[in-house]
């Protein structure tokens, strides 16, 4: 399937995304080898540990692919600080590439910012490059992407097969 790559283009209705299995809000462009997730509402340890096992499950079955996470939509952070440096020494030990992998991280608010940074100089020295952006723009440069799809304003073809795993409560 050969999916448009400008979310805009008006010519189309066809997504140029797909819905994900695993937690609410993800997404694959495949054209982009780009993974994102826009996680809603809190931020807290479990949806950190949600996004975590979802990842470690795709790295097994999964080509590389990069990633974008959009903290734009959060509503409140509430992680421990201790939990992010356990969740970052999981990751390196976990990932199951041999190539690197990029991984960008988004928020305009300073909170969510400040842990996308303490998690970028935790990932230092790993296969996952870890970047915090407060600029969408200089996000979509890093990852090689359109502007436009880091916006996730399309909207994504429903996935096909296993239902969507419900968020922990």
């Amino acid at each position: 399937m050969n999916w448009p790559v400008n979310p805009t283009d008006s010519k189309t209705s066809r997504p140029i995304s797909m819905a994900l299995p695993g937690p609410p809000f993800l997404r694959h462009y495949s054209a982009h080898q780009l993974m994102a997730w826009q996680p809603q509402g809190t931020l807290d340890d479990s949806m950190l540990d949600q996004i975590a096992e979802w990842l470690v499950d795709i790295e097994k079955v999964s080509l590389p692919f990069k990633r974008f996470i959009d903290f734009s939509q959060l509503t409140t952070v509430a992680v421990r600080t201790r939990h992010v440096f356990e969740l970052a020494r999981k990751r390196a030990e976990q990932f199951a590439g041999v190539e690197p992998v990029r991984s960008a991280l988004f928020c305009d608010d300073w909170v969510g910012f400040g842990i996308a940074r303490l998690y970028e100089s935790l990932m230092e020295n790993t296969l996952i490059e870890v970047r915090a952006f407060r600029d969408l723009a200089k996000a979509a440069e890093w990852l090689g992407v359109p502007v436009d799809v880091l916006t996730l304003k399309d909207e994504p073809a429903p996935h096909i097969g296993r239902t969507a795993r419900k968020p922990v409560q």
